[in-house]
């Protein structure tokens, strides 16, 4: 039963707190991360075998009564639940050791599956307003863990963060209300047939705009990015963690797909405009990465550039981009982590994150710095590891619709990519360790554990890209176009 995936981390995270009380380590540790787990293999096995017949619809029940809430089950949202699923046992399993001096962990793990339920929730939805309350759900996690450390830093950063979210929520319900008082429908399907019954191109083309302005503002697109490079730096590693691999693709880059493939159709100036605001987005970020001296606000600058590849090939349109885009979406989902979870590794062992302060941390932590180096060479698009693929189907479907002009832009920016994680390695990994590092020892075993698997499976997905491709990606591109 696919509601599992909404009801299970809910009723978890209700009772999390009681547990807390009785135990304030090994209990919450052990049962978040056993929701997880479970959730993940239920995804591999049950959930896909039930796509064996096609796209699968259950209707909500509320104490044996029908609600009218329907939630849905195709290749696209199964390949998002396996992501969401995936990323967060490895952020829960990280935060085991990472959450110790943070006190309070049942609270915290509490919050975290609020947050999966949520965007669980949002990839099952098939109408415009459920997508808006687990957008909501979703949010409200975030905004909590943002501010879990109660420092002036991270109250700021989550308050901001707050003020611009609201933004963003009031303009796609404004979008919603308008494309409901023009059809009197929620539904995606039916939405999309009633503007095409009215030809109401007006209306859709302000909702259209409202709806990426909202989204933008989630996936941080510039020019909506502004709430991203405090939050992330900000927040607890794990937390940024998921911020970056998955909250800002699912509220922002999953809604914007489905609502535009399936509402509106991807028309041509839709199409134009998610391109160019996917490649402005690329370029402005990295040389704003490239600029900074603190190690998480240019992995967050990092985020913003390679969510804009993201949307650049969803805005392509043709099966090739969309996969593309979608297979940089996973690989961006595991490398991103990763490199917060290093992050978060390097900032507890020495107490910064300034990078002009660190250097030769590589002699004192190999496997911090082995994995970090993984997640960096994936994301610049450095073979044969998955960003490197997911970089050239993008750039191959770009040549073949006639946009050489933004594929050398792609091929340009991914190359300063490079540079600036070279920059990260050299000043934090490489050189001379200065005195005041030689103490410093290698993050805990469930840190350095949860940072080695991220890397295998990053190496992984690019050695036996072909099989990750075949089995996941394109069964979910295929589904995006078809629709439910």
């Amino acid at each position: 039963m696919i509601f599992l995936y909404i009801g299970l981390p809910l009723a978890v995270s209700a009772v999390l707190p009681l547990v807390g009380k009785a135990s304030k380590r090994v209990l919450p540790d052990i049962l978040a991360n056993t929701v997880l787990a479970g959730l993940l293999v239920y995804a591999a096995t049950g959930a896909r075998a039930l796509l064996a017949q096609g796209p699968v619809i259950q209707q909500v029940r509320w104490l044996g009564e029908a609600v009218n809430i329907r939630i849905a089950l195709d290749g696209f949202s199964l390949f998002m639940l396996m992501t969401i699923q995936l990323v967060s046992l490895c952020i829960a399993l990280y935060s085991i050791n990472y959450m110790e001096h943070y006190g309070a962990k049942a609270n915290y793990y509490a919050l975290l599956l609020v947050m999966v339920a949520g965007m669980n929730g949002l990839v099952l939805s098939q109408d415009l307003f459920s997508v808006y309350i687990f957008l909501e759900v979703a949010a409200v996690a975030s905004y909590a863990l943002v501010a879990y450390g109660l420092g002036a830093e991270e109250l700021e950063a989550a308050f901001k963060y707050l003020m611009l979210s609201v933004v963003a929520s009031a303009a796609v319900l404004v979008g919603i209300a308008l494309l409901f008082g023009m059809t009197g429908a929620l539904g995606f399907d039916a939405v999309a047939a009633g503007l095409r019954l009215l030809e109401a191109k007006g209306v859709a083309g302000v909702a259209a705009a409202l709806f990426l302005m909202g989204f933008g503002l989630k996936a941080a697109l510039i020019p909506f990015h502004a709430w991203l490079p405090d939050a992330h730096p900000s927040a607890p590693a794990p937390i940024s963690a998921v911020l970056s691999g998955l909250l800002i693709k699912v509220s922002g880059v999953y809604a914007i797909a489905r609502i535009a493939f399936q509402v509106f159709d991807l028309p041509s100036a839709l199409s134009q405009v998610l391109m160019w605001m996917g490649a402005v987005s690329i370029v402005v970020a990295a040389f704003l990465a490239l600029g900074q001296a603190d190690m998480k606000r240019m992995l967050a600058y990092s985020s913003i550039s390679q969510v804009g590849y993201v949307v650049l090939g969803i805005g392509i349109g043709t099966p090739l981009g969309v996969a593309g885009g979608l297979f940089h979406l996973f690989n961006h989902a595991l490398a991103k982590g990763l490199l917060f979870l290093t992050s978060g590794s390097v900032q507890q062992a020495t107490g910064t994150r300034n990078l002009d302060e660190m250097g030769g941390l590589a002699k004192r932590m190999p496997w911090t710095a082995g994995t970090n180096l993984i997640g960096a060479l994936s994301i610049s698009g450095v073979p044969p590891l998955g960003g490197f693929w997911s970089k050239l189907i993008i750039i191959i479907a770009l040549i073949q619709t006639g946009e050489a002009a933004l594929a050398v832009i792609a091929v340009l920016a991914s190359v300063l990519t490079l540079w600036y994680y070279l920059i990260m390695q050299r000043k934090a990994f490489f050189g001379k360790l200065a005195e005041q590092w030689s103490k410093v020892k290698e993050a805990p075993f469930w840190m350095t554990a949860a940072s080695v698997l991220l890397a295998l499976l990053v190496i992984g997905t690019g050695l036996w890209f072909a099989t990750v491709f075949s089995s996941w990606i394109q069964p979910a591109a295929d589904a995006l176009a078809k629709g439910f």
